[in-house]
C-alpha cells in the first residue's frame, strides 16, 4: 500500500470517527498521564475510557478486545480500591520492584492466558489474527495486574503488548485507537523512568 493510500485511510478514518470514539480515546490518553505521575485519579479516568471503548468494541464485534477491555475494567475497579483503602488509612502509595514470586505470577498471567485465548479464538470466534489478539490481551493483563500492585515492571508488560497492539489495530481500521496506542507506548516509556526516579526518591526519604 502506498503513502497516498495510508493518509487516504487514516483521513477518512477520522471523518468517520464518532464522538463516543473521540471521548474513549481523550479518557484513555487522561488516564496514561495520570498513571505517569502515579496519581489515583487515573482509575475514573481509566474506567469512563474502557467503557465507551467496550461498547464501540463489542458494536464492531471485537469479542477478544472486548474480552480484554473487561478485565481492563475489573483491574482498575481492582486498582482503584486498593489505592482507596491505603489512602484512608493515610499510607503512601509508593511504587516497588517485582518480587521473584510477582513476576513469576505476571508470566504465569501472560502464558496462560495466551493459550486460554488463542485455544477460544480459534475454537469459538471467525478471527483472523488469533496469534495476535490472545498475545496483546494476555501480556496486557498481566501489565494491568503489575499496575494495580505499583509494579515498575508494569510499564515493560503493557509496552510489549502496546507495540504488537499499534498493527493489529491498524489491520482492523481502528485507525485512531491505533494512534492512541502508539501514544501509550511513548508514555510508557517516559513511565518506566519516572517511577524508577520516584522508587529512588523513596528510599531517600526512608534512609
Amino acid at each position: 500500500m502506498e503513502i497516498q493510500e495510508y493518509l487516504r485511510l487514516f483521513v477518512d478514518q477520522v471523518k468517520e470517527t464518532g464522538y463516543l470514539e473521540w471521548f474513549a480515546v481523550a479518557f484513555g490518553v487522561t488516564e496514561v498521564l495520570l498513571a505517569k505521575r502515579n496519581n489515583i485519579l487515573l482509575y475514573p479516568a481509566g474506567i469512563i475510557g474502557i467503557v465507551l471503548g467496550l461498547y464501540l468494541k463489542l458494536n464492531a464485534k471485537l469479542y477478544a478486545e472486548s474480552l480484554l477491555s473487561t478485565y481492563y475494567l475489573v483491574m482498575s475497579v481492582y486498582g482503584w480500591i486498593i489505592w482507596s483503602k491505603r489512602k484512608a488509612r493515610k499510607e503512601v502509595v509508593q511504587v516497588s520492584w517485582t518480587t521473584k514470586q510477582e513476576l513469576q505470577i505476571a508470566f504465569a498471567i501472560a502464558i496462560g492466558g495466551y493459550f486460554i485465548l488463542y485455544f477460544a479464538l480459534v475454537n469459538f470466534t471467525d478471527s483472523d489474527v488469533p496469534i495476535l489478539d490472545a498475545f496483546v490481551s494476555s501480556v496486557a493483563w498481566a501489565g494491568m495486574w503489575l499496575l494495580a500492585r505499583r509494579k515498575i515492571e508494569n510499564w515493560i508488560f503493557l509496552n510489549v503488548s502496546n507495540i504488537v497492539a499499534i498493527p493489529l489495530m491498524w489491520h482492523k481500521n481502528f485507525v485512531m485507537f491505533a494512534l492512541l496506542t502508539l501514544f501509550l507506548f511513548i508514555v510508557a516509556i517516559f513511565g518506566y523512568f519516572d517511577w524508577k526516579k520516584i522508587y529512588k526518591k523513596q528510599l531517600a526519604v526512608s534512609s
